[in-house]
């Protein structure tokens, strides 16, 4: 009975692994996260079905990646854009973007790094609306929270959210290609 059920799930998986992670990935488009969730779905499949064989099999896994995707959309948070740039120490500290900046005691290169990092990265915030570059100085730089935000301008903090994200946004792509120079070194 075992080898019959494992036969199954391995045919089930082989007929509908390409459409499933089809499905996620319209929805999310973080490759990581499209693997994980296909992973999940289909190890949780294993399991249920080991346990009692599933009739519409097509139907359960559909109905599993998209509840899994519900529950990935409410345990993400707003990424601050310090966190944009991976860690690559195991430990979760916060990052802060003088964290991402080369230490100048690592000598002249370092420096010299940093110098355009920061050039760069001023002369792209000058770009952005005040409202944006504002929200978004506050947010990063000064480390307030929005609610602090908010009490301190008078705007909501949707609209502050919102503010920061277009200058999020608009930085990621205008520094993408410094930053992908000095990650290609």
């Amino acid at each position: 009975m075992a080898v019959e059920q494992k036969e199954k799930i391995g045919l089930t998986v082989l007929q509908e692994r390409k459409r499933l992670l089809n499905f996620i990935r319209k929805r999310i488009p973080d490759e990581a996260d499209a693997e994980d969730i296909l992973q999940d779905v289909f190890y949780q499949f294993t399991e249920s079905f080991m346990l009692e064989p599933i009739e519409q099999a097509s139907a359960w896994l559909f109905r599993a990646a998209r509840n899994r995707i519900i529950d990935l959309f409410r345990k993400k948070k707003s990424i601050p854009f310090s966190r944009t740039f991976k860690s690559t120490d195991d430990e979760d500290d916060s990052l802060s973007i003088h964290d991402l900046l080369p230490d100048p005691a690592d000598g002249p290169e370092a420096i010299y790094a940093r110098k355009i990092i920061i050039t760069e990265l001023m002369e792209a915030l000058g770009e952005l609306p005040a409202e944006q570059r504002d929200a978004f100085v506050m947010n990063e730089l000064e480390d307030k929270s929005f609610k602090e935000m908010s009490e301190l301008t008078g705007e909501g903090v949707n609209t502050l959210i919102s503010r920061k994200r277009y200058a999020v946004v608009y930085l990621r792509e205008r520094l993408k290609e410094l930053y992908t120079e000095f990650i290609n070194r």
